[in-house]
């Protein structure tokens, strides 16, 4: 009965493409690329044509392919390339979330500086690294010990926090735009500039290549593919009118920010809410400032109690069947993987130390940020890579979601435009962006390879060290297909 109804409960196009749009689109990111100008829209175009729809198909593809098989990217991963890759894989995700809190909390803390009266005492607050310390790791823990009493009631915080936090802001934040250019006011921002960059000066498309993170998470609705009638017509089309509808929301809502904020005083933590702030004033509605702070506040803070436990229950599933010690298995009596929690939140306190080496909270939010995307990348690399491979290592099992009818002509050219597109991404994130002061070259360079060798060296190591005492007895792993008989 319960298969019967599970099955009678399908997804519809539009449906599946709001789904895409509440996984991608946030709000905090948009300043870094207000300092673009007319032509942000080029590198959001760029970014959706080159890595935000060729992760969706690709991710859709795996994802129907392996629909009764544990694993996610690491069976996908894995499958193509051996266990050790996908490992890899897989600990690259949880890694680059973790890394993600500090800088989503920053943009947390800053909001609820806003919350004041005071506008000027209000950026002063902001701006200072002890405030913004100590909101994000008391906001971060508390999260984590809530997660430790489980989450069964954090998916309709999310949701609520999705629409007061997100996308109720998104779209009254254009409304304000609108109406400040239709009744007189000046825009900041240059729309006879070039849309096309110029693309000699390197050190200006840093920012640009964090693009990628913004489109990042598009894999996580590819396993909603089987839920479809006919998920060969109606998938690509949500795929298209999600990217339609989260491209319209940065490009407008970046435009939105420089239409009141001179490039020249562009903030990346900051300038979403100076932006509302300054469109309150103009419309004389500054008490609407605080109301704002708190919703963007609390749509943050949704989003961190949903991912604090998200990623880390993918490793721990993969962990349970060998890969991770003992240590690392345990859970509490609601099931809920402590340890792993535990291990993350260290990692979260130690990044977080870094404002004291950072000259600025502005500064140590990009370099965070510009960590997370080389980390997230070579993560999609490795999917890209794999999509290919598989196409030929298992030709003959089912897809019940396929790029293209026959041959293998389409996935290449998906799977390669993501890939390269991924790749270029991912040389331009070490560049340090000159908008931004981040202190030494040395210390930008030292943070961001040191942190990528280590974090890619230490699940070799786990993995060389495995013991046969690592596997739970309880643990249902399905094997990969060189593994059966």
């Amino acid at each position: 009965m319960s298969s019967t109804m599970s099955k009678s409960v399908k997804l519809g196009v539009i449906t599946l493409a709001i789904m895409n749009v509440t996984a991608v689109v946030s709000l905090r990111g948009l300043p870094a690329e207000a300092e673009y100008g007319i032509s942000s829209a080029f590198y959001y175009l760029f970014a959706a044509i080159v890595f935000l729809i060729p992760t969706s198909f690709v991710a859709a593809e795996l994802a129907a392919m392996f629909q009764d098989k544990q694993g996610g990217v690491f069976r996908w991963v894995g499958e193509a390339f051996g266990k050790r890759i996908g490992f890899l894989a897989i600990w690259l995700q949880w890694v680059e979330s973790t890394i993600w809190y500090p800088t989503v909390l920053t943009f947390g803390a800053v909001a609820l500086a806003f919350i004041g009266s005071n506008s000027a005492e209000d950026m002063n607050l902001a701006s200072n690294k002890m405030y913004t310390l100590a909101v994000v790791l008391i906001i971060y823990w508390a999260a984590t010990f809530i997660s430790l009493k489980g989450l069964g009631w954090v998916s309709k915080v999310a949701k609520i926090g999705g629409l007061v936090g997100t996308i109720i802001p998104a779209f009254l934040l254009m409304i304000l735009a609108v109406i400040y250019l239709a009744s007189g006011g000046t825009s900041q921002m240059d729309f006879g500039g070039d849309f096309f960059p110029n693309i000699t000066k390197l050190d200006n498309l840093v920012l640009a290549s964090g693009i990628f993170l913004f489109y990042a998470g598009m894999e996580m609705t590819g396993i909603h593919v089987k839920d479809m009638n006919n998920p060969a017509k109606e998938y690509p089309r949500a795929v298209f009118i999600g990217a339609i509808i989260t491209v319209i929301i940065f490009v407008l809502g970046t435009f939105s920010l420089g239409i009141i904020i001179p490039q020249k005083d562009i903030n990346l933590t900051q300038s979403l809410l100076v932006g509302f702030d300054n469109y309150f004033k103009y419309i004389h509605a500054s008490w609407l400032s605080p109301i704002i702070a708190v919703a963007l506040a609390f749509g943050v803070l949704a989003g961190v109690l949903t991912w604090v436990s998200g990623p880390s229950k993918g490793i721990y599933a993969v962990g349970k069947a060998g890969y991770l010690p003992p240590f690392m298995q345990k859970a509490n009596s609601l099931g809920v993987q402590k340890n792993i929690l535990l291990i993350q939140g260290a990692a979260v306190t130690l990044l977080s130390l870094l404002f004291v080496v950072m000259p600025s909270v502005q500064s140590f939010y990009q370099i965070l940020s510009q960590l997370t995307v080389l980390l997230y990348l070579i993560m999609y690399l490795l999917m890209f890579a794999a999509a290919i491979y598989l196409r030929y290592s298992m030709k003959d099992t089912p897809r019940p979601f396929r790029l293209g009818k026959k041959g293998n002509c389409v996935m290449w050219i998906v799977s390669g435009v993501g890939f390269l597109g991924s790749l270029l991404a991912f040389v331009l994130s070490f560049i340090p962006p000159a908008q931004i002061a981040v202190g030494s070259n040395a210390t930008w360079y030292s943070v961001l390879i040191i942190g990528c060798l280590v974090v890619v060296v230490v699940p070799f190591i786990i993995y060389a060290m495995r013991k046969p005492h690592w596997v739970d007895k309880e643990s249902q792993f399905e094997p990969f297909h060189d593994e059966k008989q």
